[in-house]
């Protein structure tokens, strides 16, 4: 079954002694005034990985393959890999290849900019923005490591016996919110051309991504990245009809200075005044917290509140 709603919301990664998103001199990333953030691409590929894991009987297009010498496959080639030679006929080659790739779970959700035997871009109706820290404080700290193995120094008169020295950088505490909007209609006008037998986004698809979402950065776990969890999922679903534009959730939603038993406490206060207002365009609101580490306060009108994990949903009260 098609999914047409509009959706606008949220998700919170929570970042403690961890490195959630490393620029390439491994530190934790930063704008300008300190604050850290985390890109758009490394909360996507939480969710693509869970799509691994959990679904794998669905096929994820935009994922790093290997072939036989261990090295990474090409974008033809990975083409190839799914669905075979590309079709022979010029003419009807971007249609099919359109269809193909928005049989794709991350496809149809996120797009793609398919520039290989032939050229096709697909907006995706799911959007996301970087990830900005919330919490009060932007703590990087470093440590050095070492491997196991020589150094391999070349020069004569250096020390064999020393072994290769490291560095790892880590953030105390983070929390970072990563915005996002949902757009079905972003599809209708490749899937149009792609014939009737092209995907659109389905309601099975949305179960999917939404769970994704909460439960995604928990389950992949990495040296670096132990100690990156899901905290928060809000979502808020339009009605059909609906036109209504909100902005950017990163700037409303702030985590109080002090925690509460141990917890983090989430003030929903400017949120839910926006979102106050604009009530009888709103379908649901829905947000699903892990309520062992997180708190809200403030939250809209007629919010449902969920635990973040779990494979049947329990509301529990706000």
């Amino acid at each position: 079954m098609e999914f047409k709603n509009r959706v606008f919301g949220c998700a919170v990664v929570k970042a403690i002694n961890s490195n959630y998103n490393a620029d390439f001199t491994g530190q934790p990333r930063t704008l300008p005034d300190g604050t850290v953030y985390a890109t758009d691409k490394a909360f996507k590929y939480t969710v693509k990985n869970y799509f691994k894991q959990v679904h794998p009987q669905e096929t994820i297009f935009y994922f790093k393959s290997l072939n036989e010498n261990m090295n990474p496959i090409s974008l033809d080639e990975t083409y190839v890999k799914h669905f075979g030679d590309y079709p022979s006929d010029k003419k009807t080659m971007k249609q099919k290849v359109g269809a193909n790739l928005l049989s794709c779970i991350d496809v149809r959700l996120f797009g793609a900019t398919f520039a290989g035997k032939t050229n096709i871009s697909i907006h995706g109706p799911v959007q996301i923005n970087h990830g900005i820290n919330i919490w009060h404080e932007n703590n990087i700290f470093s440590e050095q490591i070492t491997a196991p193995f020589s150094n391999k120094s070349n020069d004569a008169d250096a020390e064999k016996g020393m072994t290769t020295i490291g560095r790892q950088s880590k953030l105390q505490e983070g929390h970072y919110v990563h915005h996002f909007s949902i757009n079905p209609a972003n599809l209708n006008n490749i899937a149009d051309l792609a014939g009737e037998d092209a995907k659109r986004l389905s309601q099975d698809d949305i179960k999917k991504l939404k769970t994704a979402m909460r439960q995604g950065a928990t389950l992949y776990d990495s040296a670096s990245k132990a100690g990156c969890d899901n905290e928060i999922l809000f979502w808020v679903q339009l009605k059909e009809d609906s036109k209504l534009i909100l902005p950017s959730f990163n700037t409303l939603i702030q985590t109080e200075e002090e925690k509460e038993e141990e917890k983090t406490v989430f003030n929903f206060e400017k949120l839910s005044a926006l979102l106050n207002q604009h009530g009888e365009q709103i379908e649901k609101i829905e947000l699903f917290i892990n309520q062992h580490a997180a708190k809200a306060i403030n939250a809209p009108e007629n919010c449902k509140q969920f635990e973040l994990f779990g494979e049947v949903l329990t509301e529990v009260a706000l």
